[in-house]
């Protein structure tokens, strides 16, 4: 078997719920060897929350096994001296620290950059936030709608007449883990040079802001913000006919096209008159219901094989299910599933980048708490004797 690029990095990851866990995720998914350090006995937060009380298999949160696949599980309690002193063993062979507490936290607890860094001037330590490590902000909760609300996404999602509209899913803490990723393989590509390791520090709000570059450019340089229209368009700063608009059986979507060519698509002439660019932004929401009541006369796959013969921007709307059975999806390999011991089998989402001489694969499930403390204590060159101790303390599960 091919060995993995990351095959060569260890990573002791205290990160917890969602930003760090998918972050610590992507890198094992390419070979990483990743220690999830988790409390005794409940383990990572994820473990006790789902949607809609629902569990997988004999109780285990869909959530959790989303974001934790391809590691092992060391459980101890990082407030024992005695864990203290086994970390920082492991410390000395790791290359990279990963944690998402609130700021301060690890460093009160003997685990900050400087801790680490003593016992390992080449380690990579990278710290992920809510809103970074002071300010007026250090200790609201960072969590994701939260952040959505502060940094004008929602304020510029849905309709004007309802209320301001969260992305639905974690949007800040992917993006969040994105960038947790793309600070640490920098970090470690510039170790290969230097020699030294460094400090990352990756917080959800400067995430989410980077992440809308394009709508901050012109708020901010024209001084004017966004206004959400009151139909189906798609982006606040769009015209007529970019969104969504009704068929007989859903919903399709048509982006950036020909407002002439879709008005002939559509076989009504007399929608040219609002074929100005000018009024198709001004006048947009009358636009898009002029346009609804139209294409709301076809069936979804007439209507797109019809507005692709003509060369239109244009897809279909589908629930996760639907997703699920979509044709490329299916070509392309996307959806996989794992073997549990209490969930059974986990249907997932497989890696989402190809590599032609390393590819990522999935080699295991979401551990269990603890599932793995001895095993990888072991290859730290802990002892038996002193692994017992450590279960019998307490210490480590």
């Amino acid at each position: 078997m091919t060995e993995k690029a990351l095959s060569h990095i260890t990573i002791l990851d205290f990160s917890h719920l969602l930003q760090g866990p998918f972050a610590t995720q992507l890198l094992a998914d390419m070979g990483a060897n990743v220690i999830k350090i988790e409390r005794p006995g409940a383990g990572d937060l994820f473990r006790s929350l789902t949607f809609r009380n629902k569990w997988v298999g004999d109780g285990e949160s869909p959530n959790f096994l989303a974001w934790n696949r391809n590691k092992r599980s060391l459980a101890l309690n990082l407030k024992s001296p005695e864990t203290r002193d086994v970390i920082m063993k492991m410390a000395e062979q790791a290359d990279v620290v990963i944690q998402n507490f609130r700021p301060g936290v690890m460093a009160r607890l003997g685990y900050g950059y400087d801790d680490f860094k003593a016992v390992n001037p080449r380690i990579v330590y990278c710290s992920g936030s809510g809103y970074g490590e002071d300010g007026p902000y250090v200790d609201r909760p960072g969590q994701d709608m939260l952040v959505q609300g502060l940094t004008g996404i929602m304020a510029a999602t849905g309709q004007a007449d309802n209320p301001p509209t969260p992305v639905g899913s974690g949007f800040s803490d992917q993006v969040g883990a994105m960038n947790m990723v793309y600070g640490i393989l920098t970090a470690l590509l510039w170790r290969e040079r230097s020699g030294r390791g460094q400090e990352v520090k990756v917080n959800l709000l400067a995430g989410m802001l980077a992440h809308q570059n394009q709508e901050m450019v012109m708020a901010m340089n024209f001084n004017e913000d966004f206004e959400r229209p009151n139909s189906g368009i798609g982006h606040p700063g769009m015209d007529a006919p970019f969104g969504t608009y009704p068929t007989q059986d859903g919903w399709v979507t048509i982006a950036m096209s020909p407002y002439k060519t879709l008005v002939g698509v559509l076989g009504q002439d007399e929608l040219l008159r609002f074929d100005d660019p000018e009024t198709l932004f001004a006048e947009r929401d009358a636009v898009w219901r002029a346009l609804a009541a139209e294409t709301g006369k076809w069936n979804t796959a007439a209507l797109i094989e019809a507005l692709l013969a003509a060369d239109i921007w244009c897809g279909e709307v589908k629930s996760h299910l639907e997703a699920a059975a979509d044709p490329q999806v299916a070509h392309l390999g996307l959806l996989t599933s794992y073997d549990h011991p209490k969930a059974g089998n986990v249907k997932v989402v497989g890696p989402a980048v190809g590599m032609s001489e390393t590819p990522p694969s999935i080699e295991r499930p979401a551990p269990l708490v603890g599932e793995h403390t001895r095993e990888i204590l072991a290859e730290f060159g802990v002892s038996s004797e002193d692994v017992d101790a450590l279960l019998q303390s307490g210490a480590a599960s």
